[in-house]
């Protein structure tokens, strides 16, 4: 299947061909041509599908059509992060291209309300807005929803984990009843099938399950790391690889982030964070930075880092495992974007067993085990490593554990949570970087 056997406009089409992209995605073949008819939408997509144009391009070409007079947008994309919407606003920007002018604006937490006001008092197409802020303009009486058209909920399942509940349906009661409304979330049960019953009428069920493909071209490595000395050793080692060109490192605090951003810069990294207690200038120069190249290593949480695309990242280090095995996939996914290839490193401590089986389970991948020489772990965990590829890096190969293993791998707490189980050490890799 090609685009062009989309319906879709030959405008839209052309900056889809400069923008080199020739055959539409799974989500995006299913979801595209639903979207035209008019039918809403529950979709389910994991990260790097495509699933940002699987709604954009619908919204692009019915901005084509004629429509009711007014200044309010025609279009409303709500989505749980800054960063996230600043991502569909470059989407719009990339895929309207050669249309006449779409006016596009951006309601945000983290930047001036006299500059998003004046925005909203100018006539708009396509709004892109974080749930929070744009509720205070509802508030205000701001926001003019008399001519809007289609709704859609961007990362619902996330907006719903930051407690956008409330919010997310708050605006659509504000909207007209009329409307078409898309929702694309990692899953579709739970209070996801909850709020969809309330808020779509109707909708078709699109689910794009991910695959072993999606990250065929993304390295996954683990390491197993003793304490928080031994993996502050082992990030430094990794960071001056020399096939390292950028790297996004993910903590799970934001205190973290900028501790651990103050360390590497330290040890002569150019390092810089990008976490939720940021306002936008600060996030949209640190962003520009790590494009530019100023910033070789961006120290990050989940909520900040969600939706960033930067060609240039070659790794991906969860120093921190994340704590939802979805969060694992979409951190992954920032590297080995648009066809290149990536390497995504994690380290787990010896109280993170549980957490790795999770995100084994969920991805249907066993991480490869690797091993830094003059950096193994003195702990061995007892659950969660396979028993498969056992070859190792660097020759030197490791002599057997002898019996009772009180001293190497054997010695200390053990990993995961299944204490009576037997210690080994299949599958670890040996590396040099």
């Amino acid at each position: 299947m090609s685009f062009s056997s989309l319906n879709l406009n030959p405008a839209i089409l052309q900056a889809l061909t400069a923008s080199g992209y020739t055959e539409p995605t799974p989500v995006q073949a299913q979801a595209i041509p639903a979207a035209l008819a008019g039918q809403d939408l529950m979709c389910s997509a994991p990260t790097g599908t495509g699933k940002t144009a699987a709604f954009v391009l619908p919204a692009l070409q019915r901005l084509l059509q004629p429509a009711k007079p007014g200044r309010g947008p025609r279009v409303l994309v709500l989505t749980p992060t800054r960063e996230l919407a600043m991502q569909v606003t470059s989407a719009v920007e990339k895929y309207s291209k050669f249309m006449p002018r779409v006016r596009t604006g951006t309601v945000l937490g983290g930047m001036p309300y006299p500059r998003q006001r004046k925005l909203l008092d100018s006539p708009l197409d396509i709004l892109v807005a974080t749930p929070g802020r744009l509720i205070d303009f509802i508030d205000q009486g701001k926001v003019d929803f008399s001519r809007m058209e289609l709704l859609v909920l961007d990362e619902a399942d996330r907006m719903l984990d930051m407690g956008f509940i409330k919010p997310v349906e708050r605006i659509s009661g504000a909207t007209p009843a009329g409307r078409q409304t898309m929702l694309f979330s990692a899953t579709l049960d739970g209070n996801i099938a909850t709020l969809g019953k309330r808020l779509l009428r109707a909708p078709k069920l699109i689910e794009c399950e991910a695959t072993q493909a999606n990250h065929d071209n993304i390295e996954q490595r683990l390491h197993y790391v003793d304490d928080g000395s031994h993996k502050h050793r082992l990030l430094d080692h990794l960071l001056r690889d020399a096939d390292l060109t950028q790297a996004i490192v993910f903590t799970a605090t934001k205190r973290g982030a900028d501790r651990l951003s103050e360390t590497l810069n330290g040890k002569g990294h150019a390092s810089a964070t990008l976490h939720g207690d940021m306002n936008q200038s600060q996030r949209n120069r640190t962003l520009a930075n790590l494009r530019s190249g100023h910033v070789r290593v961006l120290v990050a949480t989940d909520v900040a880092a969600r939706g960033i695309d930067v060609s240039g990242i070659t790794h991906v280090i969860n120093f921190d495992l994340p704590r939802a095995a979805e969060d694992y996939v979409h951190r992954i996914g920032r590297t080995g974007r648009a066809g290149a290839s990536g390497i995504a490193i994690s380290f787990a401590a010896p109280d993170e067993g549980h957490q790795l089986k999770q995100i084994e389970r969920y991805t249907g991948q066993q991480i490869v085990r690797h091993i830094v020489e003059g950096m193994e772990p003195k702990v061995k965990p007892r659950s969660g490593a396979p028993s498969g590829d056992r070859k190792r890096f660097g020759g030197d190969s490791r002599k057997p554990r002898p019996a009772g293993g009180s001293t190497r791998w054997g010695a200390g707490k053990p990993f995961g949570s299944n204490g009576g189980g037997r210690a080994h050490d299949g599958g670890a890799r040996r590396s040099r970087g």
